[in-house]
């Protein structure tokens, strides 16, 4: 699956759980390439495990920032958790980003992520990621 993302951007997922689940099912963690296609580049997945509190969670992304990664996937990690931890972890991603990586976000919550996010991608049960207008604009439209 060929998919680009904004580096210094959240893009967050959206559609229904299954189509969402089966993109990041698809991408493959060594196989992320530079915006010219030309160079690898380092992904990194973060995924929680069952049983792995808020301050776990945080550890894993405070972990990540600090690592080379240049594509962040962010897969329902915060699953299991009360609405103000969800929000706690999913802003703890924008720094992530803003300092180089792109981070793409599958939540089981995605209007939750979209107040971090950058961007969108509509996943749809076909396979097909189209961008969804996010802000003032999509109002327009």
């Amino acid at each position: 699956m060929g998919l680009r993302l904004p580096v210094g951007d959240v893009t967050v997922l959206l559609g229904p759980p299954g189509a969402r689940r089966g993109v990041m099912s698809a991408l493959d963690d060594a196989s992320g390439r530079c915006a010219s296609g030309h160079a690898s580049v380092r992904v990194h997945r973060l995924a929680a495990r069952t049983g792995d509190d808020v301050r776990q969670r945080l550890d894993a992304i405070e972990a990540v920032a600090g690592q080379d990664a240049t594509i962040v996937l962010v897969d329902r990690f915060t699953d299991g958790l009360a609405a103000p931890d969800r929000r706690r972890l999913l802003a703890a991603l924008r720094p992530v980003a803003t300092a180089g990586r792109a981070v793409l976000v599958d939540d089981a919550d995605p209007v939750a992520a979209l107040a971090v996010a950058d961007g969108a991608l509509r996943a749809d049960p076909a396979g097909g990621l189209a961008p969804e207008p996010l802000g003032i604009d999509a109002l327009a439209s």
